[in-house]
């Protein structure tokens, strides 16, 4: 019984050790998530902005625009991943590969062939397992991304909208990531950034409902301001998204460490339980052991004496 309470003594030292390192995560997170809040609470509103403005632009001119312009025939589209770098987090990045799966089956149900952009280790190991093709990645930034990260994520994406389907460019872009709605729950959701659509811009904007767009004069002409107005656009997008999934992604590592906390509490409480039971046990048959030995020595003196 002495080994068994060894045994005990061990997987409890273990377990407090595991305890005191998820303790240590969770706050860590926890202190994560209100820098995380205020940066999509800074972005959110220059986004929402500029998307205003892009669509005053497109309703406001009949110019053809690889940004407010549906192709007839759409061919290719992009999808643009965003998971994280680590794990521990809960199902964040499995929810968002799915949401990801479902949306490649739709746009391939509906006859064009998907190219996927990843961010994230956790999405970029997943398609390497599976080896899904993948045009580009990027890795290592995903808990606390800049604005020079969303620059670098957009570029190629932006570049691949203006370059001809048959060069290998594509007509549509779609974003997947996490969306921050609280700390208890973060959706995933995809979004689809090009073209923009103009009717689903203003039914999603708070802004705009119920109000009368300006009229402008453009100069030098409408399109060379959709030209201007391209880049910005998605950086913008794609950098309302990185900070959204980041926020997410403190909030979904702080529950999954909170759990796995207080599943370590109660498995300290049953070990230490059966600690217990195990330390009655010894002291038990301890004193059956002196009691059977005395009585032995009674009987042996008895007997010795007649």
């Amino acid at each position: 019984m002495g080994a068994q309470l060894r045994v005990y003594k061990r997987r409890i030292k273990s377990v407090s050790a595991t305890k005191k390192i998820t303790k240590a995560m969770e706050m860590i997170a926890a202190s994560r998530i209100v820098k995380a809040q205020r940066q999509v609470a800074a972005s959110t509103p220059y986004a929402s902005e500029l998307t205003r403005a892009v669509t005053a632009v497109a309703t406001g001119s009949n110019t053809k625009h690889p940004l407010t312009t549906e192709a007839e025939n759409p061919v290719r589209a992009a999808v643009l991943l965003v998971t994280s770098d680590r794990g521990l987090a809960g199902g964040y990045s499995s929810n968002a590969i799915k949401a990801a799966d479902k949306l490649t089956e739709r746009l391939r149900a509906e006859g064009k062939e998907v190219v996927h952009y990843i961010v994230g280790r956790k999405g970029v190991s997943y398609y390497a397992f599976r080896e899904r093709p993948v045009v580009d990645a990027w890795t290592g930034f995903t808990d606390s991304p800049t604005y020079a990260d969303a620059k670098k994520v957009a570029d190629p994406l932006i570049q691949a909208v203006l370059t001809d389907t048959a060069k290998g460019g594509v007509d549509e872009l779609h974003i997947v990531f996490t969306e921050f709605v609280s700390m208890m729950t973060q959706n995933p959701v995809e979004k689809r950034l090009l073209p923009l659509s103009l009717e689903a811009t203003e039914e999603e904007s708070e802004t705009a409902k119920d109000k009368i767009l300006p009229l402008f004069d453009f100069e030098p002409s409408a399109e060379g301001v959709l030209d201007a107005l391209l880049p910005r656009y998605v950086e913008s997008r794609v950098y309302n998204a990185l900070l959204q999934a980041a926020a997410s992604e403190h909030a979904a590592r702080r529950r999954a460490m909170k759990s796995a906390t207080d599943n370590a509490e109660e498995l300290i409480k049953s070990l230490k339980r059966l600690a217990n039971a195990a330390r009655q046990a010894d002291i038990t048959q301890e004193i059956s052991e002196i009691v059977g030995g005395a009585s032995a020595l009674a009987d042996a003196t008895a007997g010795s004496d007649r």
